[in-house]
Order: C-alpha cells, then sequence, then structure tokens
C-alpha cells in the first residue's frame, strides 16, 4: 500500500492509481448529486482520499470498521492527526470517509445499491450499519424521551436490531471531548472558590498588567493544592494571593459553535409537517386533542418513539392485525438469531403463546379447522377444533384423522396460502432459534399447545410445501425432549417414530435425535417402549451405510434402547440380532489408524575388544602415506582406535604396530616416522577426553595408555566404517580384507577369488564354468551352480555395502563407540480410534461397544433367555457372541482406546 501524504513525494504509479480514483469518485458524486471535496481537511491535515479509501477497505470496509472499539481513534493516529482532542479528530475522519466514500463503497466493493442520499450524507455519521440500512428501518437521532415501555437507547432499542451506546457530547462538535459512555466516567471539574481583589481598585489596568509577574513555584503550589468541595476558606491565607490570582485570570479557550439549520418549510417538507401536526395535537385542534391536552400524553411521532423492538413485536403479534403480525415475525426472526442468548421468554410473557398460535394457523391451510386453544381448569373441549392448553390433547391425532382435508395443490399456491404459509415457517423459525437457549427450551416443555403442534406439524400432508416446516418443528422437538417424558401412546411420541419411516435423511436423522434425548434431563428413566418393528429394522439396516451422522444417530438410539430388559427381548423376538452383532462388531474400527510402537527387548551391551589390531585397508594406508608426522599417526590412531575408560593397551604394542606399518614407506620416501616418545605423547593429545599414559604395577611393570581400545573395524579420516570381505577362499576363514567402496570390493572378489580375466577397459571376461557363491552364510548357487560368470556377478551385488556418499548421511556429528551393541527391538502396530480431549475412547466405536455391552447384560434377564434354558436350548448369549469372541479378543489386543470397554463387554459375556 502507498504510504499517506508526508515530506517525501509518493511514486509516480501512486500518483497516477489515485488521479485515476479521485477521477471515477467525482463522476459517481455527480451522479448522485452529492457534493464531492477531493482534498479534505481534517484539523490542520490534508485527507488522502486514496489511501484513506484502501486503509478502511483492508481493515474490512466502514461497517466493520465502525463495530470495532476505537477504530476510527486508531485510524486517527496512523494519520498523524495529533494526540490533542483525538476523539473528535477522529470522528471528523470518520465523517470525511461516511460523506465522500461511503457510497463509492457501497456500490464498488459490495455490489449494492448505497441508501439514498437523504438517510446517508445529509445525515450524521455517528453509528453503522450502512449496508442493512434502508429507509423503512433507519429513524435520524432525535431528542432521547423515556417513557413507561421502555428507553430508546437501551440495549433492547432499534429497529435494525443493533444496541446503541450513548455518548455524553455529541462527537459531531469538534470542541468536544467525545467521551462515549463505555469508557470510565469522568470526575466533574473541580472549582476555586472567588476570592475578592483587595487592592486598591484605583489601580489602572495597564498598571496592573505591567507590574504583574507570574505566580512563584510556591505560589503556583499553594493555588494547585486540593481544591473543591473539601476545601475550606480561610481568609488570612488567600488574602494574600487574591490579587495575583484575579491579575492571572484567563478566560477559557473560544469553542466554536455548532450550527444547526432552522426546520422550514423549504428546506426539511417532512420536519415541517411534523412538528405542525405535534403542535395542532397539542392545541387541541388535531382530532381528540382536547383529552391529550387534558392528560399531558406523548404520543409516537411528537418526540416519542415508543417502545423498544422487543415489546413493539409482542404487541404487534398480539394484536391480531394481519399487517402488524407481518411485521412482527419478519423482525423477530431476525433477533432470534442474532440475539437468541438474550432473548428470553420469561422477560416477554405472553410471546411463546402467541407464537404458538400463529403456528396453529397451520391446520386451517389444509384442512377444515380452526384451531383454537382452551385453558379451563375442568379440561372441556366443546368441539374438534379446541385443544387443551393445561394438560395437552390426547386425541390430538385422531382428531386430525377425522378432519376433512382440503385440496391442496402443491403446484400451484395461491398468494393468500403462500403468505400466511411463509409467515408460519417465520414463527416456527423463530421458536426454532429461541428454544436453541437452554432457558427457553426449559420454558417452553411445559407449554402443553406447543406439543399439539408439534403434532399437527409432523402429520400434515405429504407435501413439498410443507418440509421446511416439518424440519423445523423436527428442530423444536428436539430441544424439548430432553425435559420430556412420554409413553408408548404420546401423540408427540408416536409422531417422532413415525418419521423412521420416512425417506427424508434429515427428518430420519433430527427425530432419531430427538427420541434418543427423551427425558434425559429427568430423573425417571427413558423406557422407549412400543417402538414398531420395522422402525427398529430400519435402524439396523441403517448402520451398513457409510453416513458417519446416521450411523452415529442410530446407535444412540440404540444404546438407550436396549438399555431395557424388555426391548432386548422384543428385539431377539422379533428380529435377526445376528446381523446386528456382526455390524457393531465392524463399527469398533471405524476410523482406526495403525500406529507402530517401537519396544526395547533388554539393554544394550559391550562387545568385548578384539585381540589384535585391524588389518589397514590399502586405499586407507595410501591416504596416510601422503601426510606428514605427527598428522598421520594422529590420523593412523583414530582410524584403528577408538576411547574406551574401561580398557587399555601396552605402549610397546601400539609402537611396533606403527613402525611396522610405516617403516617401509619411511626407508624409501626418507621421511622419519615419529620418535617413540613423541609417539606415545601423540595418542595422549589424540584422545585427549580419556586416554592417558599410566603405569601398571604388577609383578612385571607395563607401560599402558589407558582408555582406548583397538577397533574392530577401522573407519577412514569421516569415521565411516570399512566394510570386510566375508568370501570364503581358504578352509572357513573369511577374506578379511576392508573395502569402503562397493565397486573395488567387486573387482577384488572377481580378481582375488574366482580369478576373472579384467579386460583393458575395466570389465571381466563373462566365461563358462561352475560358479558357487561362497559368501558367509549364503547359499546362493550350491545347489545349482551358475553356468557364467555374469550370473554370479549379478548375485555379487547384494552382498556389497552401500555406496559411501549413502552411508554418510546416515553419520551424526559425533559418532557412537563402535563396541556398543544395541539392544534388540520389536516393532508393535495397534490400532487407534476417536478419543476425546481426555484420551477416552468417543464416537462410533465406544457407542457400538456399549450397546454391546447392554445386549450381553440384559440377554440373560429376558424371558426367551429363561425359556431357552428350560427347554436345553443354546444359550442367546453363546450364539450371538461366542462367533464374535476372536474378534473380540483381537481387538482389545490392538485397540487400546477401546481396551477398558472391551474387558467390561467380555466380563459381562462371562457372567452371562
Amino acid at each position: 500500500m502507498a504510504p499517506p501524504r508526508t515530506a517525501s513525494e509518493p511514486s509516480d504509479s501512486y500518483n497516477q492509481e489515485r488521479q485515476d480514483f479521485l477521477a471515477k469518485l467525482q463522476v459517481f458524486h455527480e451522479k448522485r448529486g452529492t457534493n464531492f471535496d477531493p482534498d479534505p481537511r481534517v484539523g490542520s491535515k490534508h485527507i488522502d482520499l486514496y489511501y484513506l479509501y484502501r486503509t478502511v477497505l483492508d481493515r474490512g470496509g466502514y461497517d466493520r470498521v465502525s463495530d470495532e472499539k476505537l477504530a476510527w481513534r486508531k485510524l486517527g493516529q496512523d494519520f498523524n492527526l495529533g494526540a490533542n482532542n483525538l476523539p473528535a479528530l477522529a470522528f471528523a475522519l470518520k465523517t470525511v470517509y461516511y460523506k465522500q466514500l461511503a457510497a463509492y463503497e457501497i456500490a464498488t466493493v459490495h455490489g449494492k445499491e448505497p441508501p439514498p442520499k437523504e438517510i446517508l450524507e445529509d445525515t450524521t455519521a455517528k453509528g453503522g450499519s450502512l449496508l442493512t440500512r434502508t429507509l423503512e428501518n433507519f429513524r435520524p437521532s432525535t431528542r432521547r424521551e423515556t417513557g413507561a415501555l421502555g428507553n430508546e437507547n437501551s440495549e433492547a432499542s432499534g429497529d435494525d436490531g443493533t444496541p446503541v451506546r450513548d455518548r455524553n457530547e455529541s462527537e459531531e462538535t469538534p470542541g468536544s471531548g467525545g467521551r462515549v459512555t463505555r469508557g470510565l466516567r469522568q470526575a466533574p471539574p473541580q472549582r476555586v472558590l472567588f476570592q475578592p481583589d483587595t487592592q486598591s481598585s484605583r489601580q489602572s489596568s495597564r498598571h496592573a498588567s505591567a507590574t504583574s509577574h507570574p505566580p512563584s513555584s510556591q505560589q503556583q503550589h499553594h493555588q494547585q493544592g486540593p481544591r473543591g468541595a473539601s476545601t475550606f476558606y480561610n481568609p488570612a491565607s488567600n488574602s494574600e494571593n487574591a490579587s495575583a490570582t484575579v491579575a492571572n485570570f484567563e478566560p477559557r479557550p473560544q469553542v466554536p459553535l455548532t450550527l444547526r439549520p432552522v426546520i422550514t418549510p423549504g428546506n426539511n417538507p417532512k420536519g415541517w409537517s411534523r412538528i405542525e401536526q405535534a403542535r395542532k395535537m397539542a392545541d387541541g385542534s388535531g382530532g381528540g386533542g382536547g383529552s391529550l391536552t387534558a392528560g399531558r400524553l406523548i404520543l409516537p411521532g411528537s418526540g416519542f418513539d415508543g417502545p423498544n423492538i422487543y415489546v413493539r413485536c409482542l404487541c404487534a403479534l398480539k394484536s391480531g392485525i394481519r399487517a402488524e403480525q407481518d411485521y412482527a415475525l419478519h423482525h423477530l426472526v431476525k433477533i432470534s438469531m442474532e440475539r437468541g442468548d438474550k432473548y428470553r421468554f420469561e422477560s416477554f410473557p405472553g410471546l411463546a403463546e402467541a407464537l404458538i398460535e400463529r403456528l396453529l394457523e397451520v391446520g386451517s391451510l389444509f384442512y377444515e379447522v380452526n384451531w383454537q386453544v382452551s385453558y379451563m381448569e375442568d379440561g372441556s373441549m366443546p368441539n374438534i377444533s379446541t385443544l387443551n392448553g393445561l394438560y395437552g390433547t390426547k386425541d390430538i391425532l385422531q382428531r386430525i384423522a377425522r378432519l376433512p382435508r382440503l385440496d391442496v395443490d402443491d403446484n400451484i399456491h395461491t398468494e393468500e396460502f403462500s403468505r400466511t404459509l411463509e409467515l408460519i415457517n417465520e414463527a416456527a423459525l423463530t421458536m426454532r432459534n429461541m428454544v436453541l437457549l437452554e432457558e427457553n427450551a426449559l420454558y417452553v416443555s411445559e407449554l402443553y399447545p406447543l406439543r399439539d403442534f408439534l403434532s399437527i406439524a409432523l402429520n400434515l400432508p405429504n407435501l413439498d410445501c410443507v418440509v421446511e416446516l416439518k424440519h423445523h418443528a423436527l428442530d423444536i422437538a428436539e430441544q424439548l425432549t430432553k425435559y420430556m417424558s412420554f409413553d408408548e401412546t404420546d401423540p408427540l411420541y408416536i409422531s417422532l417414530l413415525a418419521q423412521l419411516q420416512s425417506s427424508d435423511r434429515g427428518a430420519i436423522l433430527t427425530s432419531l435425535r430427538a427420541i434418543s434425548r427423551i427425558s434425559m434431563n429427568l430423573e425417571e428413566n427413558n423406557l422407549l417402549t412400543g417402538v414398531p418393528v420395522s422402525a427398529v429394522q430400519n435402524i439396523m439396516d441403517w448402520l451398513l451405510l457409510n453416513d458417519e451422522d446416521l450411523v452415529s444417530a442410530c446407535l444412540d438410539f440404540l444404546y438407550q434402547y436396549t438399555a431395557v430388559v424388555h426391548n432386548v427381548d422384543f428385539m431377539i423376538t422379533n428380529l435377526q440380532v445376528e446381523p446386528l452383532i456382526n455390524q457393531l462388531i465392524r463399527l469398533l474400527g471405524y476410523g482406526a489408524r495403525m500406529i507402530e510402537a517401537e519396544q526395547v527387548l533388554g539393554h544394550p551391551y559391550k562387545k568385548p575388544a578384539p585381540d589384535d589390531i585391524a588389518p589397514l585397508p590399502q586405499e586407507l594406508q595410501a591416504q596416510l602415506e601422503k601426510l606428514d608426522e605427527p598428522e598421520r599417526s594422529s590420523h593412523w590412531l583414530r582410524c584403528l582406535f577408538e576411547e574406551d575408560r574401561d580398557e587399555s593397551i601396552t605402549q610397546i604394542a601400539m609402537w611396533q604396530a606403527y613402525q611396522a606399518r610405516f617403516t617401509p614407506m619411511a626407508l624409501q620416501t626418507g621421511r622419519p616416522l615419529l620418535p617413540a616418545a613423541e609417539f606415545i605423547k601423540n595418542v595422549s593429545s589424540t584422545f585427549a577426553e580419556k586416554a592417558s599414559a599410566q603405569v601398571q604395577s604388577g609383578p612385571v611393570q607395563k607401560f599402558i595408555i589407558k582408555g582406548i581400545r583397538r577397533r574392530s573395524v577401522p573407519v577412514d579420516f569421516r569415521g565411516e566404517e570399512f566394510h570386510k570381505c566375508l568370501w570364503k577362499t581358504y578352509g572357513s576363514t573369511p577374506c578379511g580384507e576392508f573395502f569402503m567402496d562397493p565397486v573395488k570390493m567387486q573387482q577384488h572378489i572377481l580378481r582375488n577369488h574366482l580369478g576373472a580375466t579384467q579386460l583393458e577397459n575395466g570389465q571381466f571376461r563373462n566365461t563358462v564354468g561352475q560358479y558357487v557363491c561362497h559368501w558367509d552364510g549364503c547359499r546362493r548357487f550350491h545347489d545349482a551352480p551358475a553356468q557364467k560368470l555374469a550370473q554370479l556377478d549379478h548375485h555379487i551385488k547384494v552382498h556389497l555395502p552401500p555406496p559411501p556418499t549413502l552411508a554418510a548421511k546416515h553419520q551424526t556429528e559425533k559418532p557412537k563407540p563402535s563396541y556398543m551393541v544395541p539392544a534388540p527391538k520389536k516393532y508393535l502396530q495397534f490400532q487407534v480410534t476417536m478419543t476425546d480431549d481426555r484420551n477416552d475412547a468417543a464416537g462410533i466405536p465406544l457407542s457400538a461397544v456399549l450397546v454391546l455391552r447392554n445386549l450381553a447384560r440384559n440377554l440373560s434377564k429376558t424371558e426367551t433367555e429363561e425359556n431357552a434354558s428350560k427347554q436345553g436350548d443354546v444359550s442367546w448369549v453363546d450364539r450371538l457372541f461366542k462367533p464374535v469372541e476372536p474378534r473380540l479378543f483381537e481387538v482389545m489386543s490392538h485397540n487400546r482406546s477401546l481396551l477398558v470397554y472391551i474387558v467390561d463387554l467380555l466380563s459381562a459375556i462371562r457372567d452371562s
């Protein structure tokens, strides 16, 4: 983003972009009929409109910035508007964007039609919500008056559903402090008691000004001491400074006045008409004005905005006027969605009943009925269309079946039908949003007319136009059933079970959740009796589907259902339970992940030190012969020895081995070897951490090097181990030569052990013969020898070491001792299924094992099991669980998250 206007000049590309933007913005304002200022000022700063526009867009736009606390003040700081009176300057910056750029943002960025200038540019920039501002929902700020029904500026005010925050001083006033009530309240300014001038009044003002001096620091301290209501007036102490106080008096700084236009018929016809109408009604010239004047009542439109939006919607919904009810439902949908956590039925008595009355109007759309609610104590219901509001209508399903049905075409609806059904859907959606709050769900769970409506809605004709309403009814039932208890004859319970025969996945899923939650928050148990056989069979079949939500809902139902012995007896009597057991066993591994764990067997141990020094490879000796002393001896020591604080080697043996290896080279080249004494010192310096020259006491004293040991395999300068040739040529002893390069080892085997002839190009002649692999432990070609050398050559490659470059990648900075043999390891694989935050089993596998556990515990208690034991038949526990016991033990062994639950299941099977 280009920087704001500073002392440095912006780039040419930014200037060109800014000019193009201002040109488009000017054309936009000309079409809109608003004033355009390309270079506005805020305080003493010029504001770059292009930079301001891009800055606000980067933060989400005007509405997002206005909703964020103190966001415009932060922008004011970014634009270097100064710290003096920053709230007023920040509001002035907001006003610049509001009048110059807000409508352009709505049209170009959001692609919407901006509000008219009468409710945008011609009004103050206080507040936000420009994207949703319309002529219907926007009310300009007026004088605040409170009444008995509520406060317009309360948290619940405003048709737009957005609470407002009041301000003590208008941010429109440049000189005001702009303090908002969301901050801390400021203490009132302290007052200084008036001190009369005790000096002579004949002193001229010129003389007084000439002889007056600024007060001293002591006087300033005295004047700035404790003041206010707690200060006592002391003439003796204050009279001395009275003249200085008056002489140093400075008037308050001037504050520019806020000018507002006078409302006249010319500049504001609508405002003038409202004033005239209010004046006529106050004088008694309007209709019915005499009684209003006598009672001093303030009517809406004359300075009083009426009740807040909540009370307005409640009164409109209960008024019985169609237009008012449409207005109420339109706003209740928005309020219940945006403020569902604060909107409670307890705070608005009658709201729930009014919504239910609106919902019951759905019956008149499909049947010749007009449902009415009766709250008579005797429970009398004069006709079929009267519902019992106190105890519920037990025969509501029978009444629905007897109602004459209207002929409704699902393809073409009348305007009145569509509008009525839309308003009923809005009332259902409002109820659904509000019962998501637990307090509201508990409140309406005791309203029996709502239960009757749910039964009516779930039994409406199977038409496409009522699908939305049925889903809203199911969502409501899902939130309410946790506070309800049903018997098998309850109409709502029967209606929920009937949804299990539907082909609508959403209806099935929601009804299963609602049934599984019955009496969840009550002390009495949920027995789930009276479930049809077809419904249970459908639930068992749905376990085969690859639908996680549906399978989880089915398992929750089965867990509640199988917890009752009577239900288990019903299942094994009327259904085939063996497929259910197989599916539950399959679901134990749902979503399982295989994890490999490493298990160490035993402890690492140390190999014994070799008796002889390892032979030096030829390629390593060639590298050592190129070095000078003492570097040659240091590298030779590192290649054939390593540190070990528990081992030692005699000095003479080490020196003789070194001398025997390099004496021929020294005689040939004339470069002498390191003397014995220097060689021993070099050993201690090479292995400085652990090695040291010592004298071993005993019958015969020995000079040893303590802290080093011989390597069984030599290493090169980088610490990589050489690889030994294990080809057995003479007797049973392997060759024993060391190689680093696999190609050289291959050539060594072909040339020295197989007697192959190497050609001038480096390749070997493919001769014919009987070739057998003599690598230690290999039995290849022993039974059927290779007929050609090339066949054995291809096989030899499997015994060769990896290239040095590949082996070097696995080396650490400090190699581990080669004599330490790590403990053997065993790699175990086990399964992990879904777990919760406490690393406990969760999800479908947990639900499946709990259903199995319920079956294992309750099968032995059923009457069918007792009859089978009397007749000597195989018990149901063995019949169902014996075939799957191996799988259960497998899950117990490999699934750690289900271990505890599988053990409980196996214990229940054993006890049964």
